[in-house]
């Protein structure tokens, strides 16, 4: 069934993709009534078999008590008016202006479901008559009787599509599927409040609910999404994807740095992100005082340390946090340092993660995940941090991108699990590569891949949780080397050093600034 729903996905964006090309919109003009376009063809799928439902009902004899539109709300299905149905736009005569039609199908669709208010696109007259049938057309492709969550992955399929096609604006809202899936397999939010205070298009509660659906069979009910998004646009996708995947959320516009529409301090289970790297001109005199940032300001324009604050503070007493972070935020000195050894100290820190570069399309640099667990305190991992280093596990996917795959998420995830005393899983066919590196069924420190470090060894290290600092290197057989791969490792390592560089450079500039200031 993934096999037919892949050759799907790819057709339907192949023939997507080629109405784009010959149209005279750029992607970030078209992706969005794309998306919608899914969304409604999802929408009029689930309303038909709810309209056969109810039908069966009333046939049966029973008194209708309450309006068709409450029954439909009432299985959890959006209510479809006749002009927003699929079927009713593809027949439409020639004669009709068919980009008005969409959008006042999107508005009916809106004004009957108020959850919806404000979030499906409404710019149908912005795309070519022809474009838009033959759109609807390639829509109408997605077949009735695939089992599972069909829409939700054709449309996280074209999301993850149209964010590489628009490169760096891509990786505004897209978290690549494959990141996503190994913060939530490592941190396993099975229930409760979950919070992404940078939500992007909601990949992070998308594959939360699926991680939950795999493990209890039991759908999202036991998990409350919570976001925060500054782009309004990306709020509607985000939305929309929500919806596609059959789940609702609170997800509002607000600047995660000067605002808390969720007064997040102390009150989620679980917080996932993958915030903007390196910001700069974050007015910190705004944000001195609040509680948030309980660690203080760091003294750089940098606001790697304000996001860490953010994600540890708005944690319960018993909350775990998974997120992408730069790579120089590990190792980073100064007024960073001192706020990283205070959270090493707060016993917090529970898994770090180094990643290949080339998973994203708005850095090519390799970054680390970061893993916080406020309960590891009470436990015997209270003292010690997990490093993983997985920069040499990988697919590549093409010359300029990489993912992990099923089998490799599970293998990393699996590691956690033993470090945390919990059995590994096998549902992608991992157990190979766990025997050959954990032959015992228990956690050990592999060179080169996995290193249990306590506390005092990382004050050794200067505080470091760059994880190739703990890890080391794997033994290698002299005839086993690899000029390529060894040529990649320097150049990250490289990368990874002008990173640095350039961030010593803003530091310096600044104390010589305030040496010239106290000498005037």
């Amino acid at each position: 069934m993934n096999t037919n729903l892949n050759e799907i996905e790819r057709r339907l964006w192949s023939a997507a993709d080629e109405l784009r090309a010959n149209s005279t919109l750029k992607a970030s003009e078209y992706s969005t009534p794309v998306l919608g376009l899914i969304f409604l063809r999802y929408a009029d799928h689930r309303f038909t078999q709810a309209e056969k439902e109810i039908g069966g009902t009333a046939t049966t004899g029973r008194r209708r008590r309450t309006d068709p539109k409450t029954e439909y709300h009432a299985r959890g299905v959006f209510y479809l008016p006749e002009e927003a149905r699929f079927q009713h736009l593809l027949n439409l005569p020639e004669s009709e202006n068919m980009g008005q039609a969409v959008t006042d199908a999107m508005k009916a669709i809106e004004a009957e479901n108020t959850q919806l208010d404000g979030v499906l696109p409404k710019t149908y007259n912005r795309l070519e008559k022809n474009t838009l049938i033959e759109l609807l057309r390639i829509m109408e492709q997605i077949p009735m009787d695939i089992e599972g969550d069909a829409f939700g992955k054709v449309y996280e399929y074209f999301l993850g599509n149209f964010a590489m096609t628009e490169g760096q604006r891509g990786g505004e809202f897209f978290t690549p599927t494959s990141i996503v899936k190994l913060i939530v397999e490592i941190l396993e939010p099975f229930q409760g409040r979950i919070l992404d205070p940078a939500c992007g298009s909601g990949g992070m509660f998308v594959q939360s609910a699926d991680f939950i659906h795999n493990h209890k069979k039991n759908g999202n009910g036991h998990i409350s999404i919570h976001g925060i998004e500054r782009v309004a646009e990306t709020i509607r996708l985000c939305k929309m994807n929500l919806a596609v995947h059959g789940l609702e959320g609170d997800v509002r516009q607000a600047n995660s740095y000067y605002d808390d529409p969720h007064r997040c301090l102390g009150k989620f289970d679980f917080v996932m992100a993958n915030p903007p790297f390196n910001v700069d001109r974050v007015d910190k005199e705004r944000i001195k005082d609040d509680p948030r940032f309980p660690f203080k300001m760091p003294r750089v324009d940098n606001a790697n340390y304000l996001w860490i604050q953010l994600f540890y503070s708005s944690l319960s007493e018993f909350g775990r946090a998974g997120f992408v972070m730069s790579n120089a935020a590990a190792d980073a000195r100064a007024s960073e340092l001192e706020i990283r050894k205070q959270i090493i100290e707060s016993r917090a820190v529970d898994v770090m993660v180094s990643i290949s570069s080339n998973f994203f399309y708005t850095v090519v640099l390799p970054c680390t995940l970061w893993f916080f667990d406020k309960s590891k305190r009470h436990t015997d991992r209270g003292d010690k941090v997990l490093f993983i280093d997985a920069r040499h596990i990988y697919q590549q996917i093409s010359r300029a991108q990489r993912e992990f795959t099923p089998q490799q998420i599970e293998f990393l995830s699996n590691i956690a699990r033993l470090y945390r005393e919990q059995a590994p899983e096998n549902q992608h066919d991992s157990a190979e590569l766990m025997t050959e590196n954990f032959p015992d069924g228990k956690y050990v420190d592999v060179a080169g891949l996995c290193k249990v470090a306590t506390i005092e060894e990382i004050e050794a290290q200067g505080w470091s949780l760059n994880p190739g600092r703990y890890v080391g290197v794997a033994d290698r057989e002299a005839d086993d080397f690899d000029f390529a791969e060894r040529l990649e490792e320097l150049n990250e390592e490289l990368e990874v050093l002008n990173a640095g560089a350039h961030q010593l450079e803003g530091r310096i500039a600044e104390n010589v600034a305030m040496i010239l200031e106290g000498t005037t």
